[in-house]
């Protein structure tokens, strides 16, 4: 009998230890690619980027290589794109604009079998030759939701009383558009709603994350955030113009 993959990110996050996770590697190839470096989970893009439901397969098991989490960005609160998404391979799922204490009451319900929640049944990728996966599943099964508008900060004391969360991820650009300030998130109102919330997550127990860069990670992690999300073309950027200063100098 094979066993259950560990989720990598949630057991690291389960022992107080902090979690990298990687956006813009959305081909199998760059996956299996970025997976030497060491990163912790991939952060895979079916929101606004370019992953399917028959993508997932592939990008799960290049992830699966290197022990790394495959963690799927869906589009809203769904509840079979939710589980279907963890059918075809996914650790777990990140779920944007998690507004209200329902929103994510919904979201535990489509992500968690009974009795936590009522996932459908079904033989997964993730459960190839695991006989006992739906026994194991629930524990190893991760749950991201994303604070991005200024209403999930309102509301934010409910949201954080909903259990069975791994990580509540705090984003700012769009909490910087729902504050008015679009594409500034680095206005001072927007910088302290983002503190202030990280602060909150963290005074209830609960597991911070937010999106950072090279510039402002430091600061995060002082102020207690757990789970790291940062993007490959950051790291493309900077390295080009690191490059192309080289050669012009």
């Amino acid at each position: 009998m094979a066993e259950l993959r560990p989720n990598r990110a949630k057991e690291k996050l389960a022992n107080g230890e902090i979690v990298t996770c990687l956006a813009g590697v959305d081909s199998p190839h760059l996956v299996d690619f970025v997976g030497q470096i060491g990163i912790d989970s991939v952060w895979l893009e079916a929101e606004h980027g370019p992953v399917d439901f028959e993508a997932i397969g592939d990008l799960s098991r290049a992830a699966d290589l290197w022990g790394m989490t495959p963690l799927v960005r869906v589009g809203s609160t769904d509840y079979n794109t939710i589980y279907r998404t963890l059918d075809m391979g996914a650790m777990g799922i990140t779920v944007p604009h998690v507004d209200t204490a329902q929103d994510a009451r919904d979201i535990v319900s489509a992500a968690k079998y009974a009795p936590i929640g009522t996932r459908g049944m079904f033989g997964p990728r993730q459960a190839f030759g695991v006989t006992d996966y739906v026994k194991k599943a629930n524990d190893q099964t991760m749950v991201v939701v994303l604070i991005e508008d200024i209403k999930a900060v309102n509301n934010l004391d409910d949201i954080l009383a909903v259990e069975h969360i791994d990580v509540f991820h705090v984003a700012p650009s769009d909490l910087a558009q729902s504050m008015g300030h679009i594409g500034n998130d680095e206005h001072p109102d927007v910088q302290r709603t983002i503190d202030e919330s990280i602060a909150k997550i963290i005074a209830a127990g609960k597991i911070a994350g937010t999106t950072v860069g090279a510039h402002n990670v430091g600061k995060f992690k002082e102020q207690g955030v757990k789970f790291f999300y940062t993007s490959l073309n950051g790291w493309i950027m900077s390295g080009a113009k690191e490059f192309l200063g080289a050669l012009n100098n």
